[in-house]
């Protein structure tokens, strides 16, 4: 756990976990920021609906208030836990500032402040999933007509669109955005007044609380509340970044691949950072970026499985997984790993000719003969599925590339293989042209005639309704920043309004 507390230094004292820029309304929105706005809000609520005396309340609030304040200067305390932080709270506004812990614990306490944090940073994490979908998004419409290999077991398959092959990859992102927007609405739910197993004897509004903090909601049931999901929702984030880093890391391998040969298709433009010259061999071009967002996504899969094993056999309420700190941690270092990925997609340079040299010596194109002999001509796919691994296994024994294959020895072979599989026919019925553009990888692709390929038709569909999805996913964010950032702004004004009272 030494990396999540190494990262949390930062994150938890700056803006890592607080969303996006435009909307730090407020200061470090740690810890101790969010136990101030518990008791901001317990002012408020406590004194309007007489579990507090409101003749006390300006005073308390007015201690509080300097409390808070003192604590943004350089240097100042800033405690992290309900027991550390009540002793300053006397200090500025006296014992009876302790009246506003009426039916509170540290258990519902610190679970709201765990809750909140932890939103906060899916929220950022949201954003950098959605910039991330945006820039393969933009790629993918300009490579589009890009006609590249894809690979199956690691050996060179079939052609495809580079486009075609992003817009695989931007699914996947949809669905990891999709399955953060499920954790976070299981997140977003206020756990204040439930105090530590069963609730309290005070009558506490727990929706008023739930609204002032920015929740959707409360947890329901008060055991749940601290006992169950506070150790839960740790997980399902882990399990959440987790995937999102298998599938960076499969990208990024993918690119890697066409670093061992020795004139690859995709590169990463040099310089920026993206790749250096080794320290020994000057014609080495090592690719940095790759390494070093790869071993990002080794680190975030790591500390997703540390919420598991910490959660691991251990009673309900137990505080192993609830570190702010390691939960925070995991959330950072996915983002960390997203800015990397989406640098390689802008660094990335395709050479369209020498892909397209690499499917035409490599027999990438084979499976169309017996597609378009099944479908044109009826002849049962496995008897053209054996001609075409005929003519691949000829063509490799004597060095022949698809654009040189003789077509009389198509015919030969065409004949042997009706003959081996004791099917009754004829000459090949394909004449030499529709042979050959039968093998044209970009004929292929522009001839594709299935739902989601990628022909020309289907992409602009696709890259459609993948524009379509990116405004809802930054309205979705948008409209959950602005509910914490208005129910923050709505509690200060109130509070403003008991601190008033004091002067």
């Amino acid at each position: 756990m030494q990396l999540a507390r190494t990262l949390s230094k930062a994150l938890i004292a700056g803006t890592l976990i607080a969303g996006p820029a435009s909307a730090q309304t407020t200061p470090k929105q740690d810890e101790f920021y969010w136990i101030g706005q518990i008791n901001k809000a317990s002012t408020v609520i406590n004194s309007e609906e007489g579990l507090l005396d409101p003749a006390l309340a300006p005073r308390i609030a007015a201690g509080l208030d300097s409390m808070l304040k003192a604590a943004e200067k350089p240097g100042a305390k800033r405690p992290t836990l309900v027991i550390t932080f009540e002793p300053l709270l006397i200090e500025a506004a006296g014992v009876e500032a302790t009246l506003l812990h009426a039916g509170r614990s540290s258990q519902d306490m610190l679970a709201t402040v765990r809750a909140a944090i932890m939103r906060d940073g899916l929220l950022r994490l949201a954003g950098q999933l959605r910039k991330l979908n945006a820039t393969m998004v933009a790629l993918a419409e300009k490579h589009a007509g890009t006609i590249v290999p894809n690979y199956t077991n690691g050996v060179a398959a079939q052609p495809n669109s580079y486009g075609h092959y992003l817009l695989g990859h931007v699914a996947g992102l949809e669905r990891d955005l999709q399955r953060l927007q499920e954790a976070y609405a299981r997140l977003d739910r206020s756990p204040m007044g439930t105090t530590v197993l069963n609730g309290t004897s005070w009558p506490l509004n727990r929706d008023r609380m739930a609204t002032y903090l920015g929740f959707a909601g409360k947890v329901d049931n008060a055991y749940d509340a601290a006992q169950i999901t506070a150790t839960e929702m740790p997980v399902e984030i882990g399990a959440l970044t987790t995937g999102i880093a298998l599938h960076a890391g499969a990208f990024i391998e993918d690119v890697m691949t066409q670093y061992a040969q020795a004139r690859p298709w995709i590169l990463l433009a040099e310089g920026d950072g993206n790749t250096y010259v080794s320290s020994a061999m000057p014609q080495k071009r090592n690719p940095g970026l790759l390494n070093s967002t790869r071993s990002q996504a080794s680190q975030v899969i790591g500390l997703g499985m540390a919420r598991i094993l910490q959660a691991h056999n251990i009673p309900p309420g137990m505080s192993d997984a609830k570190s702010v700190r390691d939960n925070a941690a995991v959330i950072a270092e996915t983002g960390a790993m997203l800015e990397g990925w989406n640098k390689i997609l802008s660094a990335l340079v395709i050479d369209p000719d020498r892909a397209l040299e690499e499917l035409n010596s490599d027999w990438t194109a084979s499976q169309e003969l017996a597609d378009v002999l099944m479908a044109k001509y009826k002849l049962p796919f496995r008897v053209g599925h054996h001609f075409a691994s005929e003519i691949v296994d000829y063509a490799k024994t004597n060095n022949i590339r698809p654009t040189d294959f003789p077509y009389a020895e198509a015919q030969r072979i065409y004949r042997h293989t009706l003959a081996e599989m004791k099917v009754t026919g004829g000459d090949l019925p394909m004449s030499e042209a529709e042979f050959r553009a039968t093998l044209d990888p970009v004929a292929i692709i522009r001839n594709r005639a299935t739902v989601g390929g990628p022909q020309p038709a289907e992409m602009a569909r696709m890259l459609t309704e993948a524009k379509q999805t990116l405004a809802r996913q930054d309205e979705w964010i948008k409209q959950r920043r602005e509910r914490i950032d208005s129910s923050i702004a709505s509690l200060d004004r109130d509070f403003a309004k008991v601190l008033a009272r004091a002067k």
